[in-house]
Formats: structure tokens, C-alpha cells, sequence
């Protein structure tokens, strides 16, 4: 989920929007992700015709009818409440559902941000104590869909619920810059632990809100803390949409068509559970005469077969997967209709840092023994060949990834930020991808290894390394890069079972921490490496791998110095809230780019010190549409928009 804000942002979306090509051209993409990239595992057989869902009602493949796009983007979606969604399919229902102060737009070959609700999109003033003030006016006759005018008050109720400890959404922490921020969110211990010891938690301050007013019903004033150079596009990205108070009262409401009441161009008219969402034009939209297409049909299935049959058969007009050992064929058969396109995004694999790791028995404690849980996660991560995952089973353009965060991401200075990651000689980031390192990457695993564990000399193998659980959701290419993932690693005798979950199961157990090691994915919300780098925060719901939580949060093994660059920060052996978290908050605080982006390069640092984010490739989006398409488009964040399309079956 992305966005983007100065000339030099715009232009880079118009260059990378100009990599979108059909597969002759170039080249991860799927479904269920948003930060969750992922395609579809087949396990039905690939002679269906229809989903599996609706096969009980036709056993004929049948085209949408005249104005109806049918598309299948992944399977059934977790949550659709704008503030509560964390995936890319899930917003790119949102973003046709609900609209916000701003929106994205494609003119010509670039992706911009223009007004949506807000009649124009207005420089923010310094106030004499240094924060930002954006006042923004509503468009005339802004309705629900249910006919009931929308006001300013009710971006003020959505902005404080969103942000609010009390609903601990995953992206509650994009409303940091907010003003009140602090306040809104903060947490304190009620005594009370749960049933594993943990202390439970309840807001500290339950009246408080963010500093947002109403002035009047078309009047929307925000105060930031600090100035955001990517503040309109936080405005076109879910988190930020309306909702209204008396309709999220009922906590049920985004499961059910007769009480999801939305503010955007389509309206949601059905939803048969794990086979299809229909959203149908918003009557009520500010702009409804301009959006051209009348229904879409989200079908849901997490099997690519059954996704590549439903295309062919002319059932589906895009989909968002495809067979892995399909690919090769479908490039050659579909030359102008399988797509490749860009994506500013990382597959990686990411560990639980609550997992023990070491050998039983082992005798080391504290800072040593984190120490080298970090040393031998990095060397598992040295075992993977990449440039055969991208080859062999993603055959999609996907680069080799030797950073956490993506490829495309830019400095000030127009360079990309990855290639100034780390600090090595000879290759860019922390890893050395290149086909040429993969022996010395893997002696350097084994030898790195054997610091902590029992090898057989013998058979090459180590004897003593815990068995670990690879957990990933469905999907034929998450199952094909854990096998791979599995066998690499047993070359070595370590011993890593596949564990599969469907997506909504898999998504909450990751975030609960109850796995070892797990697939993951992550695309951009705008343009900016912080995009990537605060999610690791010890209170962002979407730290998956526990960094700060449970045990974690005494584990005190982390130093960052901030002195070079004028700060008065410098930790020794400090924990993660005490290092990592100040530094994002730092970089939150910072107004100065050129610092900003040498602060990033330092937080960077210290989470790939850790060991747990083991980056594999950077994405691309691979999917299939219907010549007979027109007006569609996707940007490299990840959503696809199908309001103005037109389909001539």
C-alpha cells in the first residue's frame, strides 16, 4: 500500500509504473498480502470450470454479464474495517468501498495523488510552536451509501478510533506524526496477567484524542507533530478512511452486505462467504458519474488452478496467481495477457526471536546468548540460494533481495536506498546474492554453524540443531520456496517441517507469535523506506516477529549511537524499546531529509543485526487480464482499481 508526495516521488512512480508490461517485456505479487504479498496454492483439480464455492449452482463456465468485471484476487479476506485491515487484497476492496481526503489516480504513465473527499489537498501551516496545521474542506453533498450525509465529524470519530489502544490496530501507528498521538495510545499494565504470564494491558488514557477538530460539518482540521513528506498519500491509504460511529458499533459490521455502509464509488451488495464479494456502484458517490463500470465480483480462492481454469473458460477477467510450473507456457500462450508488472516490495522470511535456537545445554546467557541467536539466524540465511528461488520457482523477474527494504525505494538524492545498505565491499545490502557467492556463502554458514554446534565430520551434518517449523498459508509458491527452504537446510542436518495455514488462521497466528520461523511478505505504503522499517516497533501490531514482546522486551543486547549526526542518543547493550523504537522516533521527529535517510540507514542496521529478517526477493506482480479490458490499472503499492474499466467479452 503506497504512496507518494514531491516531483521526485511522482516521477519515480511514473518510471516504475512504466515497468508494468506484459511478461515479454519484464517481470511477485498475489493475493493475499499488503503487506502480505502471496500467490495461490492449486490443490483442486485444474479442470474446474467455476470456483469451488459456486460449483454447486452452475457446472457451466459463465461470463459476468454486461457491465460486471469478475476478478480473483485471493481468498476470503480477514477483515475489511478500513482501520482493522493489514492486507493488500483487503485494501484493494477498501479503496473501491470507502474514500478519503485523498486518492490515487493514473495521468498518462504516472500514478499521482489527487483530492477525494477534501476539495483540494493544501500546503500544512508551521505554527509558532513548530507543528503543522492542515485544514482541509469537504465536498459539497458527501453521502454514505446509505443515503446519510457525511461530515467532518465523522473523520474525526474514525481517526481517533483507528489510533486508539482501546481497538490496537495494526496500523495504529501510522496517526504517530498526529498530534496526541502519545496520549491516545499509550498502554499500562492492569495487574492481571493472562493465561501465559503476560501482563494484560488496558489504555492509559481513555479520553484522550488526537489533536483533530470538526470546525464545522465541512471543515476538517488536523495539527501534526512534525512535518510528513508523505502526509497526502497517508491520506489515500485505508487506515485513514471514514467510518461511521453508529455502524462500527456493531462490531460485526464489515461481515455482512446489509451493514457495511461505505462513502466510496461501489457499494457492497453480497458476499457469499469463501466464494465472492459483489460491490456494485455507489449511487450516492460525489463521482459516480464517472466511474464506468457498474459491478465487480471479488471471487475468493486460494487455488491458482482453479484461478487459471476460471480465466481461460472466460469466467474470471483477472486473476492473481497462476500455477508455479505453469508459468513458462502461459508467458508464450497469453504474451498480451499475462502481466508482469512493478512492485516496490520484499518476500523474506522472518523468525520468532522468542524461539530458542541454541543446542540444548548450551551454557551461554544473556548478551552472548542473543548475540548468537542473531549470528546463526544471518547463517541460515546464507544457506538459500535466491537466485534459484527467482529462477526456478518464482520465474516472475523477482530480484534477488540482499536488503530488507525494497528495491525502488529512493534516497534524496535519486539513488536507490538499498544499494547504500550495509557495509561491505563488492556487493550492495547485507547479503551477497550474486550467483558467484553461493559456495562461499554456504562454507561461511557451515563454519559459522560450528561455533555453536555438534558437526559430523563424517556425513557433513549437524547433530545437535533444534527442529523448527516453517509456517506459511496456502499457496503452491509459498509451499515450493519452504520445500526449497527445507531442503537447503537440511543439506546441513537441520531439520525444518512445513506447516500450512489458510490465510485468515496463518495471519493471526504469525501475529500472536505462535510459530518458529514463517514466511513473509511486505509491500510499501508510500514511498519511503520508514514504510518498511517502523513496522518493527516494539508496539506496531504488525511485528510479527516479536521484536520488544514477551521475553524479548528484557532481552537486553542492542546499541545504537545517534552522536554522529548531532543527536544526544547513544545506547550500550540496551533493549529494543531502548534502541530500535528510538531511533524510528527519532526519524519520526526529523524534519532535515538528508538526516532522516541516514537515520533510516542506522535502524536498518540494527534490525538486520538480529538475524530474524531474512530477505529472499524483491517483488514483482504477476497476474493475467482479459484483453477485453480496458482502464485498468495497478500501482506498485500493490492495489489494482477497477473503477474505471470497461470489458468487451
Amino acid at each position: 500500500m503506497s504512496v507518494l508526495s514531491d516531483l521526485s516521488r511522482r516521477n519515480f512512480l511514473k518510471a516504475f509504473g512504466a515497468v508494468s508490461a506484459t511478461a515479454t517485456l519484464a517481470a511477485c505479487g498475489g493475493a493475499p498480502a499488503q503487506t502480505e504479498p502471496s500467490a495461490s496454492e492449486a490443490s483442486a483439480s485444474a479442470s474446474a470450470s467455476v470456483s469451488e464455492a459456486s460449483a454447486s449452482e452452475s457446472s457451466a463456465a459463465a461470463a459476468p454479464a454486461a457491465g460486471t468485471i469478475a476478478v480473483c484476487l485471493a481468498s476470503e479476506p480477514d477483515v475489511i474495517d478500513p482501520a482493522l485491515n493489514s492486507s493488500v487484497d483487503g485494501a484493494t476492496m477498501i479503496v473501491h468501498l470507502f474514500s478519503g481526503l485523498s486518492k490515487w489516480e493514473k495521468q498518462g504513465e504516472a500514478f499521482v495523488i489527487v483530492p477525494d473527499c477534501a476539495e483540494e489537498l493544501p500546503e500544512g501551516e508551521t505554527d509558532a510552536d513548530g507543528k503543522i496545521t492542515y485544514t482541509y474542506t469537504l465536498r459539497d453533498g458527501l453521502k454514505w451509501s446509505d443515503g446519510k450525509d457525511l461530515t467532518a465529524n465523522d473523520f474525526v470519530f474514525s481517526w481517533n478510533r483507528a489510533a486508539s489502544a482501546e481497538l490496537g490496530a495494526d496500523y495504529g501507528y501510522m496517526f504517530e506524526n498526529v498530534d496526541g498521538y502519545e496520549a491516545i495510545s499509550e498502554m499500562k499494565e492492569t495487574g492481571q496477567t493472562d493465561e501465559d504470564g503476560e501482563p494484560i494491558m488496558e489504555p492509559a488514557n481513555p479520553d484522550a484524542k488526537l489533536n483533530i477538530e470538526a470546525v464545522d460539518d465541512k471543515t476538517f482540521k488536523v495539527v501534526l507533530s512534525t512535518d510528513v513528506p508523505y502526509w497526502n498519500e497517508l491520506l489515500a491509504f485505508p487506515t485513514f478512511f471514514p467510518v461511521r460511529e453508529d455502524v462500527v458499533s456493531d462490531e460485526a459490521w464489515c461481515t455482512d452486505p446489509s451493514t457495511y455502509i461505505s462513502n466510496g464509488a461501489y457499494k457492497m451488495t453480497g458476499w457469499d462467504h469463501n466464494s465472492v464479494i459483489t460491490v456494485e456502484k455507489n449511487e450516492n458517490y460525489y463521482d459516480a458519474d464517472s466511474i464506468t463500470m457498474d459491478k465487480v465480483e471479488f471471487y475468493l480462492s486460494d487455488d491458482a488452478n482453479n484461478m487459471l481454469s476460471n480465466f481461460e473458460n472466460g469466467s474470471w477477467q483477472l486473476i492473481d496467481d497462476v500455477p508455479t510450473n505453469e508459468i513458462a507456457s502461459l508467458k508464450e500462450k497469453y504474451p498480451n495477457e499475462f502481466v508482469v508488472a512493478g512492485q516496490i516490495g520484499t518476500y523474506y522470511v522472518g523468525w520468532n526471536v522468542n524461539e530458542e535456537i541454541l543446542p540444548a545445554g548450551t551454557t551461554l546467557e544473556g548478551v552472548e546468548a542473543e548475540n548468537a541467536r542473531a549470528e546463526i539466524r544471518r547463517a541460515i540465511g546464507l544457506l538459500y540460494d535466491r537466485n534459484y528461488i527467482v529462477e526456478e520457482i518464482g520465474q516472475a523477474g523477482q530480484v534477488p533481495a540482499s536488503s530488507f527494504a525494497s528495491m525502488g525505494l529512493t534516497e534524496p538524492d535519486g539513488s536507490e536506498f538499498y544499494k547504500n545498505a550495509g557495509d561491505n565491499d563488492g556487493y550492495d545490502g547485507y547479503y551477497d546474492v550474486s550467483a558467484e557467492a553461493t559456495e562461499s556463502n554456504y562454507n561461511e554458514a557451515v563454519e559459522t554453524l560450528k561455533k555453536y554446534y555438534t558437526f559430523d565430520e563424517g556425513t557433513q551434518m549437524f547433530t545437535d540443531f533444534p527442529t523448527l517449523t516453517y509456517l506459511y498459508n496456502t499457496s503452491e509458491s509459498h509451499k515450493a520456496i519452504g520445500e526449497y527452504l527445507a531442503s537447503a537446510m537440511a543439506q546441513v542436518g537441520i531439520t525444518m517441517n512445513l506447516e500450512n495455514q489458510e490465510w485468515n488462521t496463518f495471519l493471526n497466528t504469525r501475529k500472536a507469535g505462535d510459530y518458529s520461523v514463517a514466511r513473509n511478505g511486505w509491500l510499501c505504503d508510500y514511498n519511503d523506506p520508514i514504510s518498511m522499517l517502523d513496522m518493527w516497533i516494539t508496539s506496531s501490531g504488525n511485528n510479527d516477529c516479536q521484536f520488544g514482546k514477551g521475553a524479548h522486551a528484557s532481552v537486553a543486547a542492542y546499541s545504537c549511537d545517534l552522536t554522529d549526526l548531532g543527536y544526544d542518543l547513544k545506547v550500550e547493550n540496551g533493549t529494543w524499546a531502548e534502541t530500535y523504537d528510538q531511533i524510528i522516533a527519532t526519524i519520526k521527529s526529523e524534519s532535515d531529509n538528508e538526516k532522516r535517510f541516514a537515520l533510516m540507514h542506522k535502524a536498518e542496521d540494527l534490525l538486520m543485526s538480529t538475524g530474524a529478517i531474512c530477505p529472499l526477493y524483491f517483488y514483482t506482480d504477476l497476474y493475467m487480464i482479459n484483453e477485453g479490458v480496458k482502464g485498468f490499472f495497478s500501482i506498485p503499492l500493490g492495489y489494482k482499481f477497477f473503477h474505471y474499466t470497461t470489458f468487451e467479452g
